[in-house]
């Protein structure tokens, strides 16, 4: 008796198959589109941001353009550490032309994310990393494998903040970054008289308020080249308080419920000591973060808002002020944004 498979399944319905035929139909896109100046992240993170790719596509997507398509070579490491310096990392990636670079990062607020290492605009990404999160390198060259798992070895030790070096060879080569050309503005005719011709005037008597001047068309968007701009950079809160003690923790949860009724499409992140918080009672305890110690927070989803009132008072809240966000009983949500 043969064994019944669901492997099909999902086709059976309209929204599984047509979710299947655009999935495809994106991936040949992008494989049509790859080429030594055409980075598979740049490629996919441009779709992301004009909605012609939904960033959960990323991953398997990459896997079967680099992996199985393109054989790949992949390195994947939980960092245990992040370099401080992430523009003098992609100057130095940048230089290695003999072998093709996307980093894969599995980051725990937005998922799976990529970045093209030789893109100046990923710096800012790579910068947000955090230490003990997975980073998978993949890396390609059409000379020589030995350039490939050179790249990838060397590119993850970079990440984590450490030196390395690399062969000459790997200096030379086709794969090199090259940014998008920005569309030019269109320019406007000039309309010629025909000679002979008086000038026409018009007989109807209008409102000058009532004629909307003509605008001049503006030109197109360039392109965007950084990855996934779904998350705010880390903003750093010092705390002024003796001690970061319960009723800081309480006044940091009024907050962010605040925040969180204004903005509910919006999510607000905390770190400390280059770690999230998922619950901020686990690790605020009585006497763990005292005075001058800093606490990073971020605000991830489309078009953020009110980022520097939140962290305002998020620094109130981290003061011996921090009694202003406590009146009320402890579900009372305050009208802060």
């Amino acid at each position: 008796m043969v064994e019944p498979s669901s492997f099909y399944t999902r086709l059976a319905s309209r929204k599984g198959f047509n979710t299947s035929v655009r999935h495809i139909t994106r991936t040949l896109d992008i494989l049509d589109s790859l080429g030594p100046k055409k980075n598979a992240a740049d490629l996919i993170n441009s779709m992301i941001i004009d909605k012609d790719f939904d960033a959960e596509q990323t991953q398997a997507t990459v896997h079967m353009l680099l992996v199985e398509k393109g054989g790949y070579t992949t390195v994947a490491q939980n960092i245990p550490e992040v370099t401080g310096d992430a523009e003098s990392l992609v100057k130095e990636v940048s230089r290695w032309k003999a072998v093709d670079l996307v980093v894969g990062y599995h980051h725990p607020d937005l998922g799976f994310i990529v970045v093209n290492p030789k893109n100046p605009e990923s710096a800012s990404v790579i910068a947000g990393f955090r230490k003990n999160e997975l980073v998978v390198v993949y890396a390609g060259s059409t000379a020589s494998s030995k350039n490939a798992v050179t790249g990838a070895e060397a590119l993850i030790t970079l990440i984590s903040g450490q030196k390395t070096t690399v062969p000459s060879a790997m200096l030379n080569g086709p794969f090199v970054y090259t940014a998008p050309r920005k569309p030019a503005a269109p320019k406007k005719a000039p309309v010629k008289a025909r000679k002979g011709a008086a000038p026409k005037v018009s007989t109807t008597t209008t409102s000058v308020a009532s004629a909307p001047a003509a605008s001049t068309p503006a030109p197109a968007p360039a392109p965007a080249v950084a990855g996934p701009m779904r998350m705010s950079p880390l903003v750093s809160v010092v705390v002024s308080n003796e001690l970061f003690h319960n009723g800081n923790v309480e006044a940091w949860k009024r907050i962010i419920r605040s925040y969180n009724a204004k903005y509910p499409n919006l999510q607000v992140s905390v770190y400390y000591d280059g770690e999230r918080i998922v619950d901020i009672n686990t690790l605020f305890k009585w006497g763990k973060v005292k005075h001058g110690s800093c606490i990073q927070f971020c605000v991830s989803g489309e078009n953020i808002q009110d980022l520097a009132k939140l962290s305002r008072y998020f620094r109130q809240g981290a003061s011996p002020q921090f009694e202003a966000f406590l009146h009320g009983s402890p579900d009372t949500v305050m009208n802060l944004f």
